[in-house]
């Protein structure tokens, strides 16, 4: 299936590795312009060789941004820095995320503020950001990646909470921005295993545990892997998805129980 994306620009935020690196290769194949971003110089570098691959080796297909996104001039230095190399903006995937945090009692105001600021307001930025340079195109896509935790109960407190902000704040503005031809979808990934995530630390860590947890709750019996998050994520951010608008697609291999 041609997704129609061939030099739509997508900018996707924290996405050095993982969710946000597979989404990003899964755009660069498919003919995007693309705008990587991160803290640390190395790991981008050597994300932006793996995007720059899928597009064939054409130089000046890829961007990357060093910049923390948490912050308003961060996120502006990247959406800057990608309407001045590509001319505008088709595409933002949100994935930057960060929540820490135990039980209620244990839980500070700090570490609270923290989730909120580390994931629920880059979102918030990075779309008030690529709108206006969206209307000007005609339209565009925004894809948010929340969790399945953002729809039901489990995984830590704070992050649950600030996943589920993420999926009420697609559904707000995919109202809002309808009528400008503006479709927002977020992606609700289960448990998925990548080199120096959470789920592989813990799978180093306590392999028996991790095992056990793998045979209990995931129905396939293996975890996800990022590109079959990323393949969701490009298909929402198409054309071919043209009717599809504020709704959370699961990509979980059936580990929730939400209905």
């Amino acid at each position: 299936m041609d997704l129609q994306l061939n030099d739509k620009v997508a900018v996707v935020t924290g996405s050095s590795r993982g969710l946000g690196l597979a989404s990003a290769l899964a755009l660069g194949a498919e003919g995007c312009r693309v705008t990587l971003c991160g803290r640390t110089e190395a790991t981008l570098r050597a994300a932006q060789t793996q995007v720059e691959r899928t597009t064939g080796g054409t130089s000046g297909r890829v961007l990357a941004v060093t910049a923390d996104v948490s912050t308003p001039d961060g996120i502006a230095r990247v959406v800057d820095q990608t309407v001045a190399a590509f001319g505008g903006i088709d595409v933002l995937v949100n994935n930057v995320g960060l929540a820490r945090g135990g039980s209620l009692l244990e839980t500070t105001d700090a570490e609270w503020q923290e989730a909120i600021d580390q994931t629920l307001m880059p979102a918030v930025r990075a779309a008030r950001l690529v709108v206006p340079h969206m209307r000007r195109r005609g339209g565009g896509s925004i894809v948010i990646i929340a969790s399945i935790y953002g729809r039901e109960a489990g995984g830590r407190m704070t992050y649950n909470a600030v996943k589920s902000a993420e999926i009420s704040l697609g559904k707000s503005l995919a109202q809002q921005l309808a009528p400008l031809n503006i479709r927002v979808n977020s992606v609700s990934p289960g448990s998925i295993l990548f080199e120096g995530g959470s789920w592989w630390k813990r799978q180093q860590e306590q392999p028996a545990a991790i095992a056990e947890f793998v045979k209990r709750e995931l129905p396939f019996g293996r975890f996800g892997r990022p590109d079959e998050v990323g393949d969701a994520v490009a298909f929402l951010a198409s054309p071919r998805a043209s009717w599809i608008s504020g709704t959370s697609v699961v990509v979980d291999g059936c580990q929730s129980r939400a209905f």
